[in-house]
């Protein structure tokens, strides 16, 4: 007999995008092969008025295959396979996102009378940090200052690579970090210099917005803002650190 399918592994399929007949379903042609629909419906658990608009659905998305004969009869395919489809089509819908979002709604947030007022917000968990400071690389014109203590690695080395990006654009990119950083990476991204030590630190775009990472062995508060006597503070600072740290190719 098959060995049983986790929660854990139901969860991710779910997660990729199969509802939960459709998961059933998907399973069950792992388990036991070439099936037909009814037999889909009775050893998946699946009403037999759901069962072909889920087959036909996980056929859509490339999940299984169907054999058109008197009846029909679906087969799945490689999970690895089917799971690079999806990735495929996820990619696809974010890049229309992308369009409708950049090109639509964004220039209306900018217009907006309420940009006069500076914005401060507190961001609170990993994904919320990094697609802030995903938003701020993009938006990057002019110049880029990374200040990086230990604790804030694994935010600035998940953008490694942007900010490797931004160097053939024309942004001037200035990182800080202290002395156990691979310092062999950082130097590929910009002018860089080492400190020491560093209490907390951040990321300001073109001397408008400031991501901020306050504490001493780990981000306890981190904080966006586009306040221009924060942003400015920020910045000072930053170059108060700069002037006194040491050039990485000196090293």
């Amino acid at each position: 007999m098959s060995a049983p399918v986790s929660e854990e592994a139901k969860k991710v399929l779910r997660e990729i995008g199969l509802t939960d007949y459709e998961t059933r379903a998907y399973l069950i042609l792992l388990k036991r092969g070439v099936m037909t629909a009814s037999e889909v419906s009775e050893y998946g658990n699946i009403p037999y008025s759901k069962v072909y608009e889920t087959l036909n659905s996980l056929e859509r998305k490339n999940w299984i295959e169907a054999e058109r004969s008197r009846p029909s009869r679906y087969f799945p395919k490689s999970p690895s396979e089917a799971l690079e489809a999806a990735r495929l089509r996820l990619e696809n819908t974010v890049s229309d996102w992308k369009r409708i979002v950049s090109g639509e709604l964004q220039p209306l947030y900018e217009r907006r009378e309420l940009l006069e007022k500076p914005d401060i917000w507190i961001l609170r968990g990993e994904f919320s940090v990094l697609a802030k400071l995903r938003e701020m690389l993009s938006g990057a014109k002019m110049e880029l200052m990374v200040a990086a203590p230990t604790f804030a690695k694994n935010f600035v080395s998940a953008v490694v690579s942007t900010l490797n990006q931004l160097k053939g654009t024309g942004v001037t990119v200035h990182v800080m970090v202290t002395r156990d950083w691979d310092v062999d990476k950082i130097v590929e991204v910009g002018d860089a210099r080492v400190r020491d030590s560093m209490f907390g630190g951040g990321v300001i775009v073109d001397g408008k917005e400031a991501l901020l990472f306050l504490g001493e062995d780990k981000p306890t508060l981190v904080i966006w803002s586009n306040h221009m006597g924060l942003v400015k503070f920020a910045r000072d600072y930053f170059q108060h650190l700069w002037d006194s740290a040491k050039d990485i190719q000196n090293l």
